[in-house]
């Protein structure tokens, strides 16, 4: 009986130390963990392109240099310059502007000399530069020492105008610019110009080989 007891009352103290651990080690479920949606990345709108020009501007380009302008080109001191004896022809006189290579190297012209009437004193310019004939293609013109070439000159009556409209005035000199030079020759020569840019007398052709005499 007193053993019997015994064992009940170890029986029921295991289960109590069992139930009191048990009580112990056993937790609240676990919170759910939140569910983590990955986010999107994020979106990145490109800069604003920036704006394309409608022309794409070029460096400037160098000048284009008609061919004897540089490097061979004929230097008005290295030549002489002289005009020939005028044809007339219905109100017009007709010469042929001769240009000589006094130099001792081979040079070139291409082109049209510049041609105007001059006078007064100082020499300068009177009325409007030789307009250019289109009669003839511009070529280029090899000069070896004391070769020539010649470029033919029209100048027009100037009686042919209303004295109101020319406003004349008496020229002493042909001013000559040699095909793509900036120095002149002046030459000796007696003409009536008109002063007024509303009229031009003088057309010059292209530079060709030959005196043209």
């Amino acid at each position: 009986m007193t053993l019997h007891r015994t064992m009940l009352t170890g029986t029921v103290g295991l289960i109590a130390v069992a139930a009191l651990a048990t009580g112990c080690t056993t937790s609240s479920p676990p919170a759910a963990s939140p569910t983590l949606t990955p986010s999107s990345p994020a979106t990145t709108t490109p800069a604003a392109a920036a704006p394309t020009p409608s022309a794409v501007t070029s460096p400037a380009s160098p000048a284009t240099r008609t061919p004897g302008a540089a490097g061979t080109g004929c230097a008005t001191r290295s030549l002489k310059v002289t005009v020939s004896t005028p044809q007339g022809a219905a109100g017009s006189i007709y010469q042929f502007i001769v240009f000589t290579n006094i130099s001792g190297a081979a040079c070139t012209l291409f082109g049209y000399p510049g041609v105007a009437l001059a006078g007064g004193t100082p020499v300068t310019q009177i009325g409007a530069a030789a307009a250019r004939s289109r009669g003839s293609s511009a070529r280029l013109v090899t000069l070896a020492p004391g070769k020539t070439a010649n470029a033919v000159l029209r100048i027009t009556q100037a009686g042919n105008y209303p004295a109101s409209q020319c406003v004349p005035k008496a020229a002493t000199h042909l001013q000559i610019y040699p095909p793509n030079q900036t120095t002149p020759v002046y030459l000796a020569y007696k003409a009536t110009a008109c002063s007024s840019s509303k009229v031009n007398l003088l057309t010059i052709g292209v530079v060709q080989p030959g005196s043209g005499g």
